[in-house]
């Protein structure tokens, strides 16, 4: 199996988080499947035409994420994303909720917010 990615100039979204989003979204899907190791940083920027640095901000990114793991030498690979992917979220939603509820948000009040940030970054709506 061979990790196919296009890139697209024209979105006004930086190299890195199309890299990152992609990969996240293959891995997430199956489509990567757990263990599947990734291309080196210096190969897949040569590949996608794509500076050193951009690739390895997008593993770095993925890797905070728990989407992937390096093994040292031995490489990075898709790691059982979707449970740390879980508990990222369900972290991360846990903060924002008692975060809005110290600020005396009303509770539909911070759905709303939350709603409005997840279409603006998912480009919906």
């Amino acid at each position: 199996m061979t990790l196919k990615i296009v890139l697209d100039p024209d979105t006004g979204i930086a190299p890195y988080e199309q890299l990152r989003t992609r990969i996240s979204e293959l891995a997430r899907s199956g489509e990567l499947p757990v263990g599947f190791r990734l291309p080196t940083v210096r190969g897949f920027a040569e590949e996608l035409g794509l500076a050193a640095n951009t690739v390895a901000k997008a593993y770095r990114a993925l890797e905070a994420d728990g989407v992937i793991e390096t093994r040292g030498r031995n490489g990075t690979f898709v790691a059982a994303a979707g449970d740390a992917a879980d508990r990222h979220a369900a972290s991360a939603a846990q903060a924002y909720a008692e975060q809005a509820r110290r600020l005396g948000l009303p509770h539909e009040e911070a759905l709303t917010l939350a709603a409005d940030a997840l279409r603006a970054a998912y480009g919906t709506g």
